[in-house]
């Protein structure tokens, strides 16, 4: 939501730094009941518990970029399944440090000896289920010989792909990730002995194996692996495991519009992971000494023209395509960077799975401004890979022609391929615009989303602005 003067991030963190008593507590933390903190429910007076800590969020009503409604559906309450819901990877500790109240009072519970079975049986069965997930795909071995050390992981999974695979080693520090499901193993080591930077991925697709070789730096025998790490041979749910970054360097910054550049970001040697399709990544800054966080959608350096081939993957490197808004505090500082300068970028996340898209015979893809980003794998993949595909349509809404991303490269592949149309939409055309304006809405998309015949198999994929996003949905 549109906020006040002098409400941005930057103008948050300073009032966090400036001594001023944010709590109300004069320094003190205090351990809160469920009853307590239920009294604090009004704007005025708006405490929230995020995974145990309670927080006292009335100064920071103004600054938060959702809106005070959205603090207010956790007012007086426990807000931790709403904050992951919307937006999990904000370092809210760091944000709202100052605002801290203090600790939830744990619950005492009495429960009958009737009841003592029944309770035992829920909360016991879902940890069987996880333990029988872990033991059931999940194990690891270890060999050498003078100048390998070889890993093994053993998940048993069926097609087994390089997406689910996340490997880094920096410092003598090996961290493997594999992704099923919803569910995350990870091996976390600090190794016997130094390693070389560059190491080898081998995945045997149809048993499900996953092979991690690494060259030692010194022809040396291990006795160990390596000391184990807290996270090691952890098998748990995706949304509770922390974000893990990693160090990227600034390799290019390119103008794309008046106000839009494709960044590219050096994935460190040591770093081994494939970004799916429709998924998303964070990157992190300290800005005046308070972790800031954002996520976007990597996307490819160009649209391709030809689709005789696969899309290839280019490992090396992550581009982001990234507005730069003249107050965004954090935009700016991406800005700021030379060619040559870090910054830490986490593994890829989220929901969508490319097996939505294989059957497809209708693509249509929605998009509002950097909404676009995502759309531009997808995209390439269904001309590339989806032989059911008979129709791609891209219904790209902007503000101005000059706000149009890859305007020229989407025109050419139109006219390169015969399955993809483009249509661009604008919410404040010149006087000479001759195409669609307006901005999203029934009447609009019943014009433009049609099927190729009465019983296509379609999908339509929508990204943009969250009020876009919810009119297009509706």
């Amino acid at each position: 939501v549109p906020l006040k003067p002098g409400r941005s991030l930057m103008d948050w963190i300073r009032l966090t730094k400036s001594g001023k008593d944010l709590a109300g507590l004069k320094g003190r933390l205090i351990e809160v009941t469920e009853d307590e903190l239920a009294k604090h429910n009004r704007k005025e007076d708006c405490w929230i518990c995020i995974r145990g800590l309670v927080y006292n969020v009335t100064p920071y009503m103004e600054y938060h970029p959702g809106g005070e409604d959205e603090l207010m559906k956790a007012a007086g309450m426990d807000g931790t399944d709403l904050f992951d819901q919307v937006h999990r990877w904000v370092n809210y500790e760091s944000m709202l440090k100052e605002c801290l109240v203090g600790r939830m009072a744990l619950k005492p519970v009495s429960v009958s000896k009737g009841e003592c079975f029944r309770i035992k049986y829920l909360i016991f069965y879902p940890k069987l289920y996880v333990f029988f997930l872990y033991f059931l795909f999940y194990s690891y071995d270890w060999f050498q010989t003078d100048s390998l050390i070889t890993i093994v992981i053993y998940t048993k999974q069926k097609d087994m792909n390089p997406d689910f695979v996340i490997v880094d080693c920096q410092d003598k520090r090996l961290r493997g990730e594999i992704i099923m499901n919803d569910y995350s193993y990870v091996l976390e080591v600090d190794l016997d002995h130094a390693v070389e930077e560059d190491f080898l991925i081998k995945i045997a697709e149809k048993i499900g194996k996953v092979e991690i070789n690494l060259k030692k730096k010194d022809n040396v025998h291990w006795k160990m692996l390596g000391q184990p790490l807290e996270n090691h041979n952890t098998f748990i749910k995706c949304k509770n495991r922390g974000l893990f970054y990693r160090k990227c360097k600034l390799v290019s910054k390119t103008q794309v519009t008046h106000n839009t550049k494709l960044f590219c970001f050096k994935l460190p040697k040591s770093t081994h992971f494939h970004i799916p399709i429709g998924q998303h990544v964070y990157l992190k800054q300290v800005i005046a000494g308070t972790e800031v966080v954002k996520p976007y959608t990597p996307l490819l350096p160009f649209l391709p023209l030809d689709f005789k081939e696969p899309s290839c993957h280019d490992d090396a490197n992550i581009y982001l395509m990234i507005k730069i808004y003249p107050s965004g505090l954090f935009t700016q500082a991406l800005d700021h960077l030379q060619v040559g300068d870090g910054i830490s970028i986490s593994n890829p996340e989220g929901n969508f799975k490319k097996s939505q898209a294989e059957a497809v015979e209708d693509l249509f893809l929605l998009a509002a401004g950097t909404g676009f980003t995502p759309m531009v794998k997808l995209l390439s993949f269904a001309l590339a890979e989806v032989v059911t595909l008979r129709t791609a349509k891209l219904i790209f809404f902007n503000k101005t022609e000059d706000d149009i991303l890859w305007r020229n490269q989407l025109e050419q592949l139109a006219l390169k391929d015969e399955r993809f149309e483009v249509q661009f939409v604008l919410s404040e055309p010149a006087k000479d615009w001759v195409g669609k304006q307006g901005r999203i809405s029934s009447s609009l998309l019943s014009e433009l989303v049609e099927r190729s015949r009465k019983d296509s198999k379609v999908l339509i994929c929508i990204c943009g602005p969250t009020p876009f996003t919810e009119q297009g949905v509706q």
